[in-house]
């Protein structure tokens, strides 16, 4: 029983610290932008999927809906994303990029790419795929509750 906690323990300190160190090369990157992660993760995502109702973006970008309409408040400030009511159901508003939100995020995706790419080469290729698989396997059976 000792050897599976301790198995659980050093798998748990890994995951965060080389989470840590990921996040620490990707905010940096993202800091020269004048945004943070989350700011980020929803104007990317608004591109990358184009307009999305505000009730469902935090689930998206593993953010509680609360903080989305802070952040898209934000990047709405910064000319990068506007709101929309439906045509269908007005009580319904979506968030969309902006012509200069599209044009930012085009602009930097493909440097912020390389980045995450260089802060993962630690990996080959076929090691990134099976932790791939191996996490995603691990952070459904956590959703589940165990």
């Amino acid at each position: 029983m000792q050897e599976q906690y301790d198995s659980s323990l050093n798998l748990y300190i890994a995951l965060t610290r080389a989470s840590q160190w990921v996040n620490a090369h990707t905010d940096r990157d993202i800091k020269r932008h004048g945004m943070n992660r989350t700011e980020f993760g929803v104007l990317e995502l608004l591109y990358h999927k184009g307009p999305q109702p505000l009730q469902q973006i935090g689930g998206k970008v593993l953010m509680s809906s609360g903080n989305i309409t802070y952040v898209v408040d934000k990047l709405e400030q910064k000319g990068y994303v506007r709101r929309r009511a439906s045509k269908e159901d007005r009580r319904l508003i979506y968030a969309e990029t902006t012509d200069e939100g599209a044009k930012l995020i085009e602009a930097i995706f493909p440097d912020h790419a390389q980045v995450i790419a260089s802060a993962t080469n630690g990996l080959s290729a076929d090691e990134k795929e099976v932790a791939c698989k191996l996490l995603k396997k691990l952070g459904k059976y956590a959703e589940n509750g165990f």
